[in-house]
């Protein structure tokens, strides 16, 4: 492990814009020789000792190397995790604006490794995804006439699950190259982006518990959790476990063919528009799925909703009390979305309060419009403006083919595992609270659900 490292009174000396970047991966993933590329192109006067930031290009840079993860661990996190975690956190004070999760091309990224990532990054701290970018090492290892693009698609679905929930960000790197300028010089280029996406702001990292706090402490502890149980995490409290999910969008964008799809059955009423919430139950793949279908609202305006569709929005959220885990925005990959149509979805998603955007998952339905074009490159063609939504909504999307229904449900098991990493990345708010519908009936309508 390599670090240069320190504090924050260091950059704030410089006029370069200071980034703290975060290297992770597992072990022999390349993340010191990654490190050591990078800092190949510091400045001459500029000094990497544990005691000063490095100036780069046009950038001064905290470059943090960690410990390799063991893959042995098989998805859990034992007590040196939570130590180097701790260790982490204080150096990268108060937080990382970038974490480069390294990959080396020439090994085969599995299921087992999206596991163990999985439990080790989730421990970081909700939202650690908007803030992550996916670095390949071992550039050279490609086959001649292959990019970096293929290798994803080649790579199974682990890989592309990662590289999806980073927001389709990653770059590649070969270390061994002697030229290291302009591919270093692309990297910070795509993390000041992500940086500029996220408004400027770093990643707060969750500070683990190590079992050092005194016995009352710990007590008080179990006491609010038990208190939380039934208001905040309902959902891991009942067998089968229920999810709930409010399906929601412009008129005709199929909204209603989607929850027959993920229900297995023909109950929401198809080919005319949707006039009120209507809610349906079914034992989906273990689990008890709860969906409410609600009327769509105007394509191009808040305003030109009906206040009576609105009410029967917020209607149907109450159905699903104490609250949706998801709100399922459903936009048919055949539409285009033009800046006004945008800044119209972002209102309705309002309705339910600023944190929606942190549980709602973009569906794309009519997959099969697409014609074997990826989702990925659909969502970079619309003129930016679908990207947009993507950063907004937190790059949780998924795409549905009603065509093919009846023989493939694996479209539909994949989108519940999304939502279930969505309710896991949310924390301590894995839902969405809403009142229920006796309580907004005493409410004075004003356009927007009550949260409680």
């Amino acid at each position: 492990m390599a670090t240069v490292s320190s504090d924050l009174n260091a950059a704030e000396d410089s006029s370069l814009p200071a980034r703290r970047l975060l290297l992770l991966g597992f072990q022999g993933s390349g993340k010191t020789s990654t490190l050591n590329t990078i800092l190949s192109q510091k400045k001459n006067n500029s000094q990497t000792d544990q005691q000063h930031w490095v100036n780069i290009l046009t950038w001064r840079l905290l470059i943090i190397d960690t410990p390799g993860w063991k893959l042995e661990t098989e998805g859990t996190t034992d007590e040196s995790d939570s130590k180097n975690q701790q260790s982490i956190t204080d150096r990268c004070s108060p937080g990382p604006h970038a974490l480069l999760m390294v990959v080396p091309i020439g090994v085969p990224f599995t299921e087992h490794h999206w596991q163990g990532l999985w439990a080790r990054v989730q421990a970081l701290g909700a939202g650690i995804w908007r803030h992550t970018i996916v670095l390949f090492t071992c550039e050279d290892q490609l086959p001649q006439d292959m990019g970096v693009e293929e290798f994803i698609v080649d790579g199974g679905a682990a890989l592309q699950r990662l590289v999806e929930r980073c927001g389709c960000r990653y770059h590649a790197l070969d270390n061994t190259c002697s030229d290291k300028s302009a591919p270093v010089a692309e990297l910070l280029q795509k993390v000041e982006e992500m940086v500029q996406e996220n408004q400027g702001w770093f990643f707060e990292m969750a500070r683990p518990n190590l079992g050092f706090g005194d016995e009352d402490t710990e007590n008080e502890r179990e006491e609010d959790r038990g208190t939380e149980v039934e208001g905040t995490a309902a959902m891991f409290s009942s067998s089968p476990r229920e999810l709930r999910v409010l399906l929601v969008g412009w008129s005709g964008a199929g909204k209603s063919s989607a929850g027959n799809l993920l229900l297995g059955c023909r109950v929401f009423e198809t080919g005319r528009p949707t006039e009120v919430s209507v809610c349906h139950q079914a034992l989906v793949a273990g689990q008890c799925l709860t969906v409410v279908d609600t009327p769509g609202w105007d394509w191009f305006s808040v305003q030109r909703t009906p206040s009576s569709i609105r009410k029967q929005i917020k209607l149907g959220a109450g159905l699903l009390h104490p609250g949706p885990h998801v709100l399922l925005l459903v936009i048919p990959v055949v539409s285009t979305l033009t800046p006004k149509k945008r800044q119209a979805l972002k209102g309705h998603l309002e309705m339910f309060g600023k944190e929606a955007c942190q549980h709602t998952l973009v569906l794309f339905s009519c997959g099969d419009r697409l014609y074997g074009t990826s989702i990925e490159d659909h969502i970079q063609r619309d003129r930016g403006e679908l990207l947009k939504l993507m950063q907004h909504c937190w790059n949780y999307y998924h795409v549905l083919d009603c065509t093919k229904a009846s023989q493939d449900r694996s479209q539909v098991t994949e989108l519940l595992r999304k939502i279930e990493e969505m309710v896991a990345e949310n924390g301590e708010k894995p839902f969405l609270p809403v009142k229920l519908n006796t309580e907004l009936d005493k409410e004075k309508m004003s356009g927007r659900c009550i949260l409680q």
